[in-house]
């Protein structure tokens, strides 16, 4: 089911597959516009919650928009809000017309409903505004998660109905958790709102692997052909080749530069702990043919030292190398699929490829740990 498309945006198309790499607060961590200009990456995300908090509305609108305040003039696609609800469930209330936040900074009331998330996101003006829905845990009870499908559904109607900024695009998202009857009446519904694309959510919230999986493929088939399909916060790398081949064309995950900054790097054998001791006189790049400027410029062994010592540039260059990893993965699957030997490339991807053990420990809770950060929560 692996397929080519072309998702056309106001600031230009984006060729899809393709990975979004995440700027929650307006940054993709530990690394400038020019350098992901360079590793070729087309669009990236923000998230509505966390930048209403951290700038707030007011200074982003001041200086004319989300794109200028971060100097990206490429596509944007904006998270509404709707993953904070199952990731901050200590410090929220739901309620029938959405959700009452306490902020995780200072404690602040923060209210967060259909036409709140898409003003924001107005304001904000990005590309693709995605509607806001409710996110449950994957082992919600039944009547929880028909609770949730049901919310999903009546916010994204009033989400579709709210004013958008100049050509901005807008995402419906179906919710269902592995239920075959949830996810068809929550797909159903959600299509037939007609949106410009559609997420499939509800993953990435702590299930294994087996359940994201059928998550996305009792989704797939209620889904239309001729619209943008997106996994919302996967995946890795093996993951992401899995799920093209179950017809999914966009993906996003903090994974790249969260590990990068454990000292882990993607490898298209695995990944591994650049911090042990195996690399302290390896004078060879983190992956042999790599493009990336890590690769080309240092050896194992340097940043190896840089990291130990807690040297910043140590964490920068293993997040430049695993999101160029991230970007030139996504290139291969395209031209796989353009030349006809995608089953080829994903057998022997999936054959070469072991994920460390640090990597699948931190799959299960690494989005929930980005919104719960060290600061004091002041309620």
């Amino acid at each position: 089911m692996a397929r080519l498309g072309r998702l056309h945006t106001e600031r230009g198309a984006i060729e899809t597959p393709a990975f979004m790499p995440v700027g929650t607060q307006g940054t993709v961590k530990a690394l400038d516009p020019r350098e992901l200009l360079e590793m070729g990456v087309q669009i990236i995300l923000g998230n509505t919650y966390h930048l209403v908090i951290r700038p707030g509305l007011d200074i982003i609108k001041a200086a004319g928009g989300l794109h200028k305040f971060i100097s990206w003039n490429l596509p944007i696609l904006t998270d509404s809000g709707g993953y904070q609800v199952f990731s901050l469930a200590k410090i929220r209330k739901v309620k029938a017309h959405g959700v009452e936040f306490r902020s995780h900074i200072d404690g602040a009331a923060l209210f967060l409903g259909p036409k709140e998330a898409m003003e924001i996101q107005r304001c904000l003006g990005s590309d693709i505004a995605m509607v806001f829905d409710e996110c449950p845990p994957h082992d919600a009870p039944l009547k929880d998660q028909r609770l949730a499908v049901e919310r999903t559904i009546r916010w994204a109607a009033e989400c579709r109905e709210q004013p958008r900024s100049p050509g901005q695009l807008a995402f419906g998202i179906v919710q269902g958790g592995c239920n075959p009857e949830l996810r068809e009446h929550c797909a159903k519904k959600i299509v037939s709102l007609d949106f410009d694309g559609y997420a499939i959510g509800g993953v990435s919230v702590g299930e294994p692997e087996p359940e994201m999986f059928r998550a996305v493929e009792l989704t797939i088939p209620y889904l239309p052909e001729a619209k943008p399909r997106y996994a919302m916060g996967l995946g890795t790398p093996a993951q992401i080749v899995e799920l093209v081949a179950r017809g999914v064309d966009m993906f996003d995950c903090v994974l790249p530069t969260r590990i990068a900054r454990n000292g882990t790097a993607f490898t298209r054998h695995g990944s591994f702990a650049i911090k042990g001791g195996a690399c302290k006189s390896e004078f060879k790049p983190i992956e042999e043919n790599c493009g990336c400027y890590a690769c080309k410029n240092f050896s194992r062994a340097y940043i190896r030292h840089l990291l130990n010592v807690k040297e910043i540039l140590g964490l920068r260059l293993v997040s430049i190398h695993n999101s160029h990893f991230y970007m030139q993965l996504m290139v291969d699957i395209r031209k796989s699929i353009q030349n006809g030997t995608f089953a080829e490339f994903r057998r022997e991807f999936i054959a070469n490829y072991v994920p460390s053990r640090r990597v699948l420990a931190q799959r299960k809770a690494y989005r929930i740990e980005s919104d719960l950060t060290n600061e004091k929560i002041n309620l």
